[in-house]
């Protein structure tokens, strides 16, 4: 069964997360994942190459490392904000009206809808990807891709949600890669991939409100009847919390983000005993600084409150407030701030649960895997698989690296090349020779003298007490015996037999 690897990357604004995944038919497991702090991304959106470049520099090194893989093309997701979303409709008259309509023409009448979409900017928007709403036909109307595949009709229409971006956007991360020599394989349209990776077929069909609350972005994907129906973002998240942390109590922004994640809560009347608690900071040059416990969640709740109303408006202005019966899923790093669903379903009145990546892969040994703050990285995944992605790494060969040869295919120039001893004609006596030969005294292992002047490590077994040189009969077989043989991979040692020579000579002097 064909296996391949899949590595992606998610470009946070809090983090940057690298995954790599092994992917046997339709069987994945993930290998590696490693998050580490971010730089160069504001908002989803790299405005600084240099910075994010230095910083991945280290996460992908540090994967090739560890999994002794050089990583050759990855996927990446365009940015969450600035993302506009707008209709677009397209049709066509089929050839033979009495056919089923097939999946090939949904994607055709797909691509043709986007390409004819006439950009207010050409110069500066893209489309950064389209989701079908509802496909119509002689003789039905407002059916989804599954119910209008398989009917019958002379013409297609279909109606579809595009959701465009900046093109500067996009340039930047690939400038970024450029910089680091990696193909970008596939760029992805982040809310639908890691509602795939989160969300349930029963929640899709329901009809429920997604809420990515990452470090500098926070979105919202409402999904009623399998399909994604709306999308929109604020530019505020995490990060917004932290900053009021440090600038509120005068300390850095690591340790900021330090307590928010240890202390922090979005409800100060929830902490019952905590909240009596008292944080006490000490510094070598200057005064030691005291916080309480319920102080800091005053803080991080204010600015929580903020950002849940202006997630509620979105959700109120898509029209589908009456109609998520599955209430609302929080994911994204944000998701694990103390307290946030409680006060999320407060404020709403919707059911609201923490949305985790899903079981659809193996990930033992990989810490934060199931964590909501891989759900990105899972969503990629998911979607390269889906997409039949080719290899995304490669597999350097193992060589010694003080030993110089080349590999020789059976049957090439080269092979006709390699030196063949001569053979004699009479018999060997094995048991003669090996009676010639003196016996062997085993020897105390010394790394200096076993390291040789070169540093070629030489196993104890393979010097012993000097003794001259025993001429012996080769019984190697002749190049008429070996060519009737099955074809061998020969290897041409360049310099392993005069380094040998070389270190018998310094034992028998």
């Amino acid at each position: 069964m064909e296996e391949r690897y899949i590595a992606a990357i998610d470009l946070g604004s809090a983090k940057f997360a690298v995954t790599v995944a092994r992917v046997i038919g339709e069987d994945i497991q993930i290998v590696y994942y490693k998050e580490s702090p971010s730089d160069g991304i504001r908002n989803s959106f790299v405005f600084n190459p240099k910075k994010a470049r230095e910083k991945l520099e280290v996460a992908i090194g540090e994967a090739e490392k560890e999994l002794n893989i050089k990583i050759l093309q990855v996927c990446v997701g365009l940015p969450r904000y600035p993302v506009a979303q707008e209709i677009a409709t397209g049709s066509f008259e089929r050839t033979d009206p009495n056919s089923c309509i097939t999946e090939e023409e949904i994607e055709m009448l797909k691509s043709m809808a986007l390409d004819a979409y006439p950009l207010s900017d050409p110069k500066s928007d893209e489309i950064y990807g389209a989701v079908a709403q509802s496909f119509s036909t002689d003789h039905y109307l407002q059916m989804v891709e599954q119910q209008a595949v398989g009917t019958i009709s002379s013409k297609l229409e279909g109606v579809f949600k595009v959701f465009i971006g900046k093109q500067h956007a996009v340039n930047t991360v690939e400038v970024v890669f450029n910089q680091l020599h990696i193909a970008i394989a596939r760029m992805y349209f982040l809310p639908d991939a890691i509602a795939k990776a989160v969300l349930t077929q029963e929640e899709m069909e329901s009809g429920v409100a997604l809420i990515d609350f990452g470090g500098g972005v926070t979105s919202v994907s409402i999904y009623q009847g399998n399909i994604m129906r709306y999308y929109a973002a604020i530019p505020f998240g995490g990060k917004v919390i932290t900053a009021d942390i440090r600038s509120e109590c005068s300390i850095s922004e690591a340790l900021a983000e330090n307590i928010k994640k240890g202390f922090g809560s979005c409800m100060p009347s929830k902490l019952q005993n905590l909240s009596e608690k008292t944080l006490q900071i000490e510094y070598e040059d200057r005064p030691n600084i005291e916080m309480r416990v319920s102080y800091l969640a005053e803080i991080i709740g204010e600015r929580t409150r903020e950002i849940i109303d202006a997630v509620l408006y979105i959700i109120q202005k898509s029209g589908f407030d009456q109609q998520l019966r599955r209430g609302i899923v929080v994911t994204g790093g944000g998701a694990n701030l103390l307290g946030l669903s409680q006060l999320i379903k407060e404020r709403s009145g919707y059911n609201v649960k923490i949305g985790y990546p899903r079981h659809f892969f193996c990930a033992e040994g990989c810490a934060g895997i199931y964590e909501p703050s891989a759900t990105a990285a899972m969503g990629m995944i998911l979607a390269a698989k889906s997409d039949h992605l080719p290899d995304c790494v490669d597999m350097p060969e193992i060589v010694p690296e003080d030993l110089d040869f080349e590999i020789i295919q059976p049957g090439s120039e080269m092979e006709a090349q390699v030196p063949v001893p001569e053979t004699e004609e009479a018999p060997v006596d094995n048991t003669q020779v090996a009676q010639e030969e003196a016996p062997r005294e085993e020897h105390s292992w010394d790394p200096g003298f076993a390291s040789g002047e070169q540093g070629t490590l030489i196993q104890k077994e393979d010097f012993g007490e000097a003794q001259p040189r025993k001429k012996r009969i080769s019984t190697r077989p002749t190049r008429e015996k070996r060519d009737r043989e099955p074809s061998k991979i020969n290897i041409v040692w360049k310099k392993i037999a005069s380094k040998f020579e070389d270190i018998y000579d310094n034992v028998t002097q």
